[in-house]
């Protein structure tokens, strides 16, 4: 990302481009800065910026999250949102960036936030796991969400159809009651996007909007990132007072909305 000085920027304290009447100037969101009350002034250009935000907040829900300018569709330059062309095609910066973001810049995907899917940074991702498998500890033996995660444990990297059909979840109106589960296990933090797969025209071109490759994250990314020392309660005191200090806009009852499980 280029910064104020004109050099690409990948440290800490990012740069990134403040909306203003005058034209573009710096907005630090780093140890300068610990906050995003000016949130609405961000602008997001790429993937790598992308990531940048992400590292320095920990948390970013990908769509509309309940705390108004707290997404990454909101935080993006209005050329990477989604947009109708006049024959039918599309076209979505933001969508295509997903894989990129986790696949590159490490951070953790999936539908963490009130059922929604969002990005979490490696740093947070250790507290998240913690607090949210205190209050959901692991399916029963012989449950679906058991049987679910076991596969998955046992196949590896599957996207959702094939875990779907391995699961024995092919009837007729059972993908909507399959995904159900799955939203539940990714919400208690057993079930994680590894990345996304596109089909191919004959072109060799991608198209389409993607299947989530699915994965546990201690296979993705090792048990330890799983663990911390801190107990369930003090991983969510940890949490909530850095997004109340990180968005000191929002009311204590919006983080708790899209944060609890």
């Amino acid at each position: 990302m280029l910064c104020s000085c004109g050099v690409l920027c990948l440290l800490k304290n990012c740069t990134f481009a403040e909306k203003t009447d005058n034209g573009l100037s710096g907005i630090v969101i780093g140890d300068n800065k610990d906050s995003m009350d000016n949130i609405d002034k961000i602008e997001v250009h790429s993937s790598v910026e992308l990531m940048e935000l992400i590292d320095r907040i920990g948390f970013l829900p990908l769509l509309y999250s309940g705390i108004g300018g707290f997404s990454a569709e909101e935080v993006v330059d209005e050329n990477c949102r989604y947009v109708v062309f006049e024959d039918g095609g599309w076209d979505w910066p933001l969508w295509k960036w997903k894989g990129e973001v986790i696949t590159e810049g490490g951070h953790v995907y999936g539908k963490f936030f009130a059922g929604k899917a969002g990005f979490i940074s490696r740093e947070w991702w250790p507290d998240f796991c913690n607090y949210r498998r205190g209050r959901h500890p692991k399916p029963e033996v012989g449950s679906i969400e058991e049987a679910i995660l076991h596969t998955l444990t046992v196949q590896g990297s599957l996207i959702t159809r094939e875990l779907r059909a391995l699961c024995g979840f092919d009837g007729p109106k059972m993908r909507s009651r399959f995904d159900g589960y799955v939203t539940r296990l990714q919400m208690a933090s057993y079930i994680v996007t590894e990345d996304f797969i596109y089909p191919r025209d004959k072109h060799g071109n991608k198209y389409g909007w993607g299947w989530s490759l699915l994965n546990t994250p201690e296979r993705l990314y090792g048990k330890e990132s799983c663990t911390t020392n801190r107990t369930p309660e003090e991983s969510w005191a940890r949490m909530t007072k850095h997004l109340q200090r990180m968005l000191p806009n929002a009311t204590e009852k919006q983080i708790q909305k899209m944060m609890t499980a």
